[in-house]
């Protein structure tokens, strides 16, 4: 308890110095108090990656859970490594980005809203370093109250209220089965800790526990089905958060699903929950890819994107599970090698994207994929390295989404080849493929209609390039896309490095397995590096004394094209969407052309394309909270004799709970 006494002493000290400093310091110092946090947690887990030895941080007694610890290990050190990284890029974007906000905000609204990012930062921090019980739960719950606040911060707008209502209704939906698994845990096995869970699992029917903790995590994770207050909740909350949010909160929601997966260490166990990972991975991937390419907002796409890397991390770790329940060592090895550094790559270059989403929100006031064209000859650097994301989320070489993927096939492909569960390997290996195409689409589209074409509205033929600050911080995912795109070796080393809390001699079955392989790819990332610097060296050189003029697109015959013509983010993915029907309840504002219309006059017509499971969900608490309200409306009769009755009744229930030793 003296640990929660001191949490909450610093989280007082934390909140009263932001509220006390000047309105235009409060984010400069909310990305120093992270940016300390950040450095000295980072050295610890570079030292802990390095010498694989556990560090142990705090331990103490707990009445709850019999005991509580913190340590880091080297699973924990990666994801400290994701979560500093992450926030503090998401802190020093934020600066720019509410820099026009401050004179709409009141100094308590920007206090509490820098207050919730440092906090969250801190309990993302507490949440990978304890090893189960009290601590973790407090930790976790702290989040979620922390980004709830966050997502709130234009707490103005009807659909920010809403989506934050429904995130925290699932949140804590998935926090009490959590709650309830460290519980019977505890009640079990003496303690609540991720060590006693795997005690637990290995004597007692493991089904049941695995998948009462793999929904509470998976709910912070964007797990199908519970994935639908990701779509809503990344619209509503500002860039910079929802930056954080999809590249580094969810991955608590990994973290907590490794850490269960390893305690699931007997074989007949291992392999039944592999499969229900890759099961659910394949699902997750596919849906979100699915209604991801639908999307015709730049943020909505974004999230549902999240929900797709979701299941490819999850095809990884299925993957690893049955390899390593089978006995294939090498199968294992490349699979968790390749969640764990798919884990890292998704927070590089997702929050890049949704950086790069702030920046069209602030210059251009819109999203919309309809409303935007042209943007790159007005805002290069944006496009550059937007488009710098883009190839790295399409896991194409030379970026690092290409390694991570890379390392999950090959786990799959030997999967097939040594005959360990041919047709589950078989089933991924297709899914990952289609999946891999379909995000193909999904950001060609995307890319295409925002950056290239002509501008549609005056708005984006006027705008003009963001500040230099939200450059640099944009600058720190992107040295980390271009780091593991250009060392996959280093990269997959530290990655294997944070596997030995699931597999125990992963150095040598990296080097035996991955190495030639990853120096092959290595080898062909720079040999393509050089190949392209020499041809556009060598085209400079050719037209260098040549006269260079531009012209209008090819019309197709048309004498007058105009930006009409253009694909729009629905024509794009017409094909796509004709076959995503059953998944999608589609809304349109305003009519479209008829058939009848020889000469049509001027139409507008927007469609949208909703979640059908987002759709149930939603319909599902709304209705169960209208009948709440409506019995509880029934007992306010105006009479003040059964308001005393009421109280009376309460008093009475104590009591005789209190006799029974209830309470």
């Amino acid at each position: 308890m003296m640990f929660t006494l001191y949490t909450l002493f610093a989280l007082a000290a934390i909140s009263a110095l932001l509220f006390t400093v000047p309105l235009r310091s409060k984010g400069l110092t909310a990305l120093i108090l992270i940016g300390i946090g950040a450095l000295g947690s980072c050295a610890l887990a570079v030292r802990t990656l390095v010498e694989g030895v556990p560090t142990q941080l705090w331990s103490g007694p707990n009445a709850l859970f019999h005991g509580d610890t913190g340590s880091m290990d080297t699973l924990s050190a990666l994801f400290v490594l994701i979560i500093g990284i992450g926030s503090v890029a998401s802190a020093a974007y934020s600066r720019g980005y509410l820099a026009a906000e401050l004179a709409h905000k009141s100094p308590a609204h920007v206090s509490l809203h820098y207050t919730a990012l440092t906090v969250m930062y801190y309990a993302m921090l507490g949440v990978v370093l304890s090893d189960g019980g009290y601590s973790f739960l407090f930790f976790w719950e702290l989040m979620t109250v922390a980004s709830f606040l966050l997502i709130l911060f234009e707490a103005e707008r009807r659909e920010v209220r809403r989506a934050a209502l429904s995130y925290l209704i699932m949140m804590h939906i998935g926090f009490f089965l959590l709650l309830a698994g460290f519980v019977r845990v505890a009640t079990e096995a003496g303690s609540g800790s991720f060590g006693a869970l795997a005690e637990y699992l290995h004597t007692r029917p493991a089904l049941p526990l695995f998948i009462l903790f793999l929904a509470g995590f998976g709910m912070k994770a964007g797990l199908f089905p519970m994935h639908v207050w990701l779509p809503e909740a990344h619209p509503a909350a500002p860039s910079h958060v929802s930056a954080l949010m999809s590249g580094v909160m969810i991955k608590t929601g990994i973290y907590g699903i490794l850490r269960t997966t390893a305690a699931a260490g007997g074989m007949t166990s291992l392999h039944t929950a592999g499969l229900i990972l890759l099961a659910a991975g394949i699902v997750t991937g596919l849906w979100g890819i699915i209604l991801a390419a639908t999307q015709n907002d730049v943020k909505r796409l974004l999230a549902y994107s999240s929900i797709e890397n979701i299941g490819v991390i999850l095809i990884g770790i299925g993957v690893a599970a049955l390899g390593k329940a089978s006995g294939n060592q090498v199968v294992a090895m490349a699979g968790i090698a390749g969640a764990l550094l798919h884990t890292v790559n998704h927070s590089f270059f997702k929050s890049l994207l949704f950086f790069g989403a702030g920046n069209l929100l602030t210059a251009l006031r819109t999203t919309s994929l309809d409303d935007l064209g042209g943007v790159a000859r007005h805002m290069p650097m944006t496009a550059l390295l937007f488009l710098t994301g883009t190839v790295a989320i399409c896991a194409l070489p030379p970026l690092n989404g290409f390694v991570s993927e890379l390392l999950i096939y090959l786990g799959l492909f030997d999967s097939v080849a040594s005959g360990c569960d041919t047709l589950a390997a078989a089933a991924g290996l297709a899914a990952l493929a289609l999946i891999g195409g379909i995000a193909l689409l999904a950001f060609t589209k995307l890319y295409g209609t925002v950056f290239l074409g002509a501008p549609r509205t005056h708005e984006v033929a006027e705008s003009r390039e963001v500040d230099n600050g939200r450059i640099a911080a944009m600058a720190l995912p992107l040295a980390g896309i271009l780091f593991v795109g250009l060392f996959p070796g280093v990269a997959t080393g530290t990655a294997t490095r944070a596997a030995a809390f699931f597999l125990p001699t992963p150095a040598d079955t990296a080097g035996w397995l991955l190495a030639p392989t990853l120096q092959t790819v290595g080898r062909t990332v720079w040999l393509l590096l050089l190949v392209a610097g020499a041809l556009y060296w060598l085209r400079r050189r050719l037209l260098r004394n040549r006269p260079v003029t531009e012209g209008p697109t090819w019309g197709c015959g048309f004498t007058a094209p105009n930006v009409r013509m253009q694909y729009t983010g629905e024509s794009f993915s017409e094909g796509l969407q004709s076959i995503a029907t059953s998944l999608t309840q589609n809304s349109g504002e305003g009519a479209p052309v008829q058939k009848g219309e020889i000469f049509p006059s001027t139409h507008r017509f927007d469609i949208g394309h909703r979640d059908r499971i987002g759709r149930l969900f939603a319909a599902w608490w709304v209705e169960l909270l209208r009948r709440i309200n409506a019995r509880v409306m029934r007992l306010r009769t105006g009479k003040i004799n059964h308001y005393v009755l009421f109280a009376l009744a309460f008093l009475a229930l104590v009591f005789l709970l209190s006799l029974l030793k209830l309470i």
